[in-house]
């Protein structure tokens, strides 16, 4: 028996209630979740250019991205080396230098030292080689997205997206011009725990009808996915929710466009069918039939298909998460087609979606349900469909219905292992304590 089975089960049926609120979990997830996995940083269409960089963050680490003069990606943590404030201050722009507004130490676009005002004044040498900005050891891309792992010994990012590269494309490669994200992310504060977005949009559809009733429930929609969608874990942590549309199904069932929860027009529904014929073309029939509804990228990046949405958990403590969504699309789609492709987005979700509010309202109320007193005793349940999940001879991964729950009971047992093995290997033995205390 491990340590870590009093929060959760070796099936992960099982799941302590503190592993959403405990501050001792949450500073182990720190360690040992965000400090050792690739963690989305940024798209590369948001830093196109020499001197582009955008801000992001690993776990509750302050990161700059840029674009250096070489035409490289570079990532480093921001925090100036004389007094640790942070020397980059906007979401995103372009410039040569960062500058620290204390002391006016500035540092170039891959993080080296440049110039200290101290320097000079003092006739002092700095060691300046050994004064930059911390780096970020690894960045690696993939279709544009860029992660980046503290951890420099961590496997090549292909690798440890798997088969989910597979359910990338779908979004990211349909056309020939790639895709891009659009302006600087919406942001709002909710009152959970940054697992609980990431765990919904691994595949828990099945919350649609019952949330969100007054949109869906009784639609054609709910019926489609029941009938034609799968739960999917393509690596243990990663999820995609999908339907797989038959074979003799009309060009308008398979398209983007047809999906429900849509505001498009006619001439974005006509545009998107002519484009049918490429997605096909670079993906291949079986994808051309698929259309995903959410994915989530372990630890903390999730997407939504229909409503072209890119989002990240940014944690903020065990009971408070900083939610980052972007809008993303097709970079050779005509303007048009684009504003109307943008409503739908901000109309559904975004900080004033009419389902995104549903959702804060719901994973608000789930972190206060896990953090009254007296039911530390009572285990949260995660074992629907155990068993019933299979190999699937069309899509990548194990396959299950929309309403088996194994895409979370992998993320949980690999998040278990993960802490478990961070813990024993550096054999922390006051938080081993403090674990066994909270159980």
């Amino acid at each position: 028996m491990s340590y870590l089975d009093e929060f959760v089960s070796a099936d992960a049926h099982r799941i302590s209630r503190r592993v959403f609120t405990a501050e001792e979990i949450y500073r182990q997830e720190k360690r040992h979740i965000f400090g050792q996995n690739w963690i989305y940083l940024s798209h590369e269409s948001q830093i196109p250019n020499a001197g582009d960089y955008a801000l992001a963050y690993i776990g509750e680490t302050p990161i700059i991205v840029t674009r250096g003069l070489d035409n490289q990606i570079h990532a480093s943590i921001n925090s100036c080396t004389h007094r640790g404030l942070p020397v980059a201050r906007a979401d995103r722009g372009n410039t040569k230098r960062f500058i620290c507004p204390y002391h006016g130490w500035s540092y170039d676009l891959q993080g080296n030292l440049g110039a200290a005002p101290q320097e000079r004044k003092l006739g002092i040498k700095l060691d300046k080689d050994n004064l930059g900005l911390k780096k970020v050891p690894r960045v690696e891309t993939y279709l544009g997205l860029i992660f980046g792992c503290i951890n420099p010994l961590i496997e090549p990012l292909e690798t440890y997206l798997g088969d989910m590269r597979w359910y990338l494309d779908c979004m990211f490669d349909r056309s020939g011009g790639g895709a891009e994200v659009v302006g600087t992310p919406h942001k709002w504060s909710i009152n959970c725990n940054w697992k609980v977005p990431v765990e919904n949009q691994l595949g828990d559809v099945a919350h649609g009808p019952h949330l969100h009733g007054a949109l869906l429930k009784g639609s054609s929609q709910v019926d489609e996915i029941e009938r034609l969608g799968f739960n999917i874990v393509p690596k243990d942590g990663h999820g995609v929710a999908v339907r797989l549309m038959p074979e003799d199904a009309s060009l308008e069932d398979k398209i983007f466009a047809k999906d429900g929860l849509t505001l498009f027009d006619k001439e974005t529904i006509a545009y998107m069918q002519e484009q049918h014929a490429e997605v096909e073309e670079r993906l291949g029939k079986v994808r051309a039939r698929l259309k995903p509804l959410c994915y989530s990228i372990y630890p903390n990046l999730s997407l939504l298909w229909g409503n072209s949405t890119l989002r990240v958990s940014q944690p903020r403590g065990a009971g408070k998460t900083e939610y980052w969504s972007w809008w993303v699309v097709g970079k050779d789609i005509p303007d048009s087609i684009k504003m109307k492709l943008q409503k739908n987005y901000t109309f559904f979700f975004g900080p004033g979606g009419i389902l995104e509010q549903e959702d804060s309202e719901a994973w608000t109320q789930q972190y206060a349900g896990n953090n009254i007193d007296y039911v530390d005793d009572q285990y949260l349940y995660f074992g629907l469909g155990e068993g019933e999940q299979h190999k699937h001879p069309e899509l990548p991964g194990m396959a299950g219905s929309v309403f088996n729950e194994h895409y979370v009971r992998a993320f949980y047992k690999r998040w278990k292992r993960e802490i478990e093995d961070g813990m024993s290997m550096e054999k922390l033995d006051p938080q081993l304590i403090a674990l066994k205390n909270l159980a």
